[in-house]
């Protein structure tokens, strides 16, 4: 990690503050100089412990940068990762409000929960499938506080992975009762198509993502545990979410899951 404490701390607050008070600011990146994943993801620690302290637990993880396309635009070779607080879950017909974030996005997403703690940072892929509960469609509202979505890397880690909000759905099916590669996606916007996409757009399986997920956050001391959820990256383009808005995911296989902007 290059960068000095008192960047790391500055880039904290800054987005802290930004959020807090539902305002875009310019990149960190440039701003702090938080050029470095390791600085990034100090700087996001930084905030993930103010919400801890203040009462917001946290209860999952989620994966971006899943697509090799937004990938090779970014430069990196490996997703990105952030996590879930109590206060972000919605659950299917729930409203979101756009008060709450600064300009926010959906994606359309296959949520897994965990059903044991996944400790071992060498996790095989057999420990790997016996840890995974049930598999969700989700609807994640992705969020930066980084002005028109102008991000770098670092300015997406940062910010805890550029995370606003997620919805599940209400029926959780086993992950053997459905392909998670094969499967279809579907979004609707006001009634009207305007994603499309399947599981292999997500690192070729939301498995296989989840997998990657599993093995380093175990490696970096910080295990997912048992009923932790897991959004394991979009499985089409981004969808941007104003008030009135209502959204619709289906699944081939593993059904729907909805929510309105309020």
């Amino acid at each position: 990690m290059s960068e000095h404490l008192e960047n790391i701390a500055g880039a904290a607050s800054a987005l802290f503050e930004a959020r807090r008070e539902r305002r875009a600011i310019a990149r960190i990146s440039e701003s702090f100089g938080i050029r470095s994943e390791a600085g990034a993801y100090a700087v996001a620690r930084t905030n993930v412990q103010r919400r801890i302290e203040a009462g917001d637990p946290i209860v999952g993880r989620k994966i971006g940068l899943t697509s090799k396309a937004v990938q090779k635009q970014l430069g990196v070779d490996q997703p990105d990762y952030g996590v879930l607080f109590r206060s972000m879950e919605a659950l299917d017909g729930a409203s979101i409000e756009m008060n709450s974030l600064v300009q926010p996005k959906a994606e359309a997403e296959i949520a897994l929960v965990t059903g044991r703690d996944l400790t071992s940072a060498a996790l095989s892929w057999g420990q790997f499938l016996r840890g995974i509960k049930f598999a969700l469609p989700a609807i994640e509202i992705v969020d930066s506080v980084i002005e028109n979505w102008s991000i770098t890397l670092a300015d997406t880690i940062a910010d805890n992975a550029s995370c606003g909000a997620y919805v599940l759905g209400l029926e959780p099916k086993q992950i053997s009762e459905f392909s998670l590669t094969h499967c279809g996606m579907t979004c609707t916007k006001n009634g009207v198509l305007v994603a499309s996409g399947a599981g292999a757009a997500c690192l070729e399986s939301p498995l296989l993502a989840a997998y990657w997920l599993a093995r380093r956050m175990a490696e970096c001391g910080d295990p997912i545990r048992a009923g932790e959820v897991i959004l394991t990256g979009a499985l089409g383009p981004m969808v941007v979410l104003e008030a009135g808005d209502a959204i619709e995911v289906t699944i081939g296989g593993l059904g729907s899951v909805r929510c309105r902007a309020t």
